[in-house]
Order: structure tokens, then C-alpha cells, then sequence
């Protein structure tokens, strides 16, 4: 765990192991993952951790920004530690769902079909000084090289954060990446979760992953999202609408936002089949009822860590590798919104937390639940 930031807090990326029901959820209450709720998504096994760190190789930090008042924001990055000496890409590529968002370097992964740098994710307007931030990090790491290209995508945190301050520093950012670390990572409102909110309800950081044999081989996909987009929240094919679900609560709702999502596997993939893994990782918000509005900026970032002498996988052998993303994306999003606390922030602006009894309630009733949560 990186040292505190200034400014903020430095979040322990271990995730929290105890689940609280409680319907009167508070900043201060433990939250649940979707399956400790008994909401398993789809008949795939997870890794061992059910986190994008269970692909090996791949650190996730975080940096949280929580002054109890008007800042609700932060810093989370994902770390591929197979970049470095001997190896400074790795094969990505990244899909728009919808453009309206800054994810700064996209065009040159677009073009050549590599990372270099860690993925950094942010609040809108502190994306640019986000990027320059991990720009002196790549330049620390390579000295004398002359070109670089950070990756840093954001949603907009506006409602619950005062995010025209931009209080994110190079400190938050080099100590997101230097903390990061394999363990599971937090989820909810952590790190550039902190302040979002999705399909009415609290969102934040949220994470899964899923194992499956690929032409003979094992190969794990894991998926990590910041949750911000609007909608009908659903949960294993049942709609959960927030004004049904907290009818009587004093409640703000911002604009539609947006999604990042962060895909990484160990699967022998080409950046064109790493494009084709990305678009579903945007389809998978339509399983959680996304609206995909105007407003909603939504991307996804996919990236290989095979080593490079290996083949890529055949396209004919491919189909596992994409439902264990739909999956990896659909599991991730929930886990963003059950483990988020409700937050009150700038302007008094609330964001509920998803009421977990009410959601159990619901998916017992029909039939959808894994076992008695």
C-alpha cells in the first residue's frame, strides 16, 4: 500500500472480507460483492481471487481523495508488471462505445496495437494532469527515450466531488502505481470510484475475472470498471429500479456519464482480436441496464500478457475467451455498485447505496438467486 497522498487518504487495496446487509448502509458499513449475495453470473469458474489481479502479472492501486465534504475522488491504476526492460509493449487495443470521454493515448494504441504504460483512471478534469503525472513516471523508468504514451480515462465524479478543484496530484498518481499491488483489489467507493454513480445508486470500482480452456490451454480473463453511467440497474435478467427500490429517499441523480472497463487476459491475443474482446466488454453494460445516453462516455481497454512467442489463438477457437469477458464485465459492474456505501457530497448531492436485503428479496423471488444469501 502506497503512502498517504497529499490531500487525501491512500487506500489498502485488500478487498474487505465481511458482508453487512443492513439496508441502513453508512460510509462507515462493510459492503458485499455480488455473490455474496448469492448473485452468480453465468456458469464460468472465476480465478482465485474473482479480481483482474488473478491474471499473474497484473497490480491494481489505488489513491482515494475523501474529505467527508466536497472531495470524492481519487486515483486507480493498473499495473502490468510484465512491462519493463527486455519487454517495454504489450499487445491492446481499445474500443469506443461511445466518445464522449477523454481517455488520453487511445489513438496510439489504436494504431499500433500496444501498452506502454500502466492504465491509469481518474475524475474528468484531473485526467490531464493525471497523464503528465504518469509521463514523468515513464520518463524516470527509460531514460533517454524521446516519445511515450500514457493512458489515462476518467468518468465524471461532478456530482458527489467538487471536481473543478482538480485535487489530483502527481503524488496520488505515483502513489496509486508504486502501491499497487496482486492481492484482490478494494472495490466500491475506492480509488477513482470514490464519487461516481451508476444507474442510481452509489457506484465505484468493481472487479472479476473468469477461467476457461482456450485450445488446450487454461487462460484467465479478468475485467476491472469505474462505474458512472445511467439506467435501469438489472441484476441477473431482473430489473431493479432505484425509485422502487428507494422510494422514499432524498436522492440526486446526475446525467448519464460514463464507463471504463479494463480487460486483461493471459490468452495469446493480436491487438485485432484484443479489439474484438474490448466491444464485448462494452456490451456486457447492456446486461446491467446500461442506457448508453448522449452523455456517457464508454470505453474499453483489453491487453494481452502472453509472452510474444506465443501464437495467437485461432479465431475459430476464440468464443471462450469472449463469454468469459461478457461474464468477467457483467460480475465486475455489480461488484461496483454492491460494495459502495451511500455518499453525500459537493452541494449535498446523495448517492444511495443499492439496498442489498431488497435485492436478495427480489432475486428469490424469482428464482435467480445461487444459494440463500
Amino acid at each position: 500500500m502506497g503512502a498517504p497522498a497529499p490531500g487525501g487518504s491512500s487506500t489498502d487495496q485488500t478487498r474487505q472480507p465481511d458482508c453487512n446487509n443492513d439496508e441502513r448502509s453508512t460510509m462507515n458499513e462493510l459492503r458485499c460483492r455480488a455473490r455474496d449475495l448469492g448473485v452468480v453470473v453465468g456458469p464460468l469458474s472465476t480465478g482465485r481471487h474473482n479480481a483482474i489481479t488473478d491474471v499473474a502479472g497484473v497490480l491494481v492501486g489505488h489513491t482515494t481523495i475523501d474529505d467527508g465534504a466536497d472531495l470524492h475522488t481519487g486515483v486507480t491504476a493498473v499495473v502490468p508488471s510484465q512491462l519493463g526492460p527486455g519487454r517495454w509493449t504489450l499487445p491492446a487495443a481499445v474500443y469506443c462505445g461511445n466518445g464522449h470521454g477523454k481517455l488520453v493515448g487511445s489513438t496510439q494504441v489504436d494504431e499500433f496495437g500496444v501498452l506502454e504504460s500502466p492504465i491509469v483512471l481518474t475524475g474528468t478534469l484531473s485526467v490531464f494532469r493525471a497523464a503528465d503525472a504518469l509521463l514523468g513516471y515513464l520518463m524516470d523508468r527509460r531514460p533517454g527515450e524521446l516519445s511515450f504514451n500514457p493512458l489515462v480515462g476518467e468518468t465524471n465524479d461532478g456530482h458527489l466531488s467538487d471536481i473543478r478543484r482538480r485535487p489530483i496530484t502527481e503524488e496520488h498518481v505515483l502513489a496509486a502505481i508504486t502501491g499497487a499491488s496482486g492481492e484482490p483489489p478494494a472495490e466500491g467507493c475506492v480509488g477513482a470510484g470514490t464519487g461516481t454513480t451508476a444507474l442510481g445508486f452509489k457506484a465505484g470500482i468493481g472487479t472479476s475475472s473468469r477461467t476457461v480452456p482456450v485450445a488446450d490451454c487454461p487462460a484467465t480473463v479478468g475485467a476491472l470498471v469505474q462505474s458512472n453511467f445511467g439506467g435501469v440497474l438489472t441484476a441477473l435478467g431482473v430489473p431493479l429500479p432505484v425509485d422502487e427500490l428507494i422510494p422514499d429517499a432524498d436522492r440526486t441523480e446526475p446525467p448519464g456519464n460514463s464507463c471504463m472497463i479494463v480487460v486483461a487476459t493471459d490468452a495469446p491475443l493480436d491487438a485485432r482480436q484484443l479489439g474484438r474482446l474490448a466491444r464485448r466488454a462494452v456490451f456486457a453494460m447492456g446486461r446491467v441496464g446500461a442506457s448508453y445516453s448522449n452523455a456517457s462516455g464508454d470505453y474499453a481497454i483489453a491487453f494481452s500478457t502472453a509472452q510474444p512467442d506465443q501464437s495467437p489463438i485461432p479465431d475459430g477457437e476464440i468464443n471462450p475467451v469472449f463469454a468469459a469477458v461478457m461474464d468477467a464485465v457483467e460480475e465486475a459492474l455489480l461488484n461496483s455498485l454492491f460494495a459502495a456505501a451511500t455518499t453525500t457530497g459537493v452541494g449535498g448531492h446523495t448517492s444511495h447505496a443499492v439496498p442489498h436485503g431488497t435485492v436478495i428479496r427480489r432475486l428469490s423471488a424469482a428464482g435467480r438467486l445461487a444459494a440463500q444469501a
